[in-house]
């Protein structure tokens, strides 16, 4: 029974990889973007954001 909820877990994060990385890309893009304005607000919501998105990134590929 452990094993198939491992491999279900496993293919869960498989899937979600690939849609972390466009969100992170999307952030990346929309930091830029405010940095390019100025608006210091905007670039600090983006960078938690970014945060957020990489710690999740690095627990599923462990």
């Amino acid at each position: 029974m452990e094993q198939v909820i491992q491999t279900f877990k496993r293919k869960d994060a498989e899937e979600r990889i690939p849609v972390l990385r466009m969100e992170i890309d999307y952030e990346l893009v929309s930091l830029h973007d405010a940095m390019l304005e100025g608006s210091l607000e905007v670039v600090n919501q983006c960078k938690h954001r970014l945060e957020v998105l990489r710690q999740e990134l690095v627990r599923l590929e462990a």
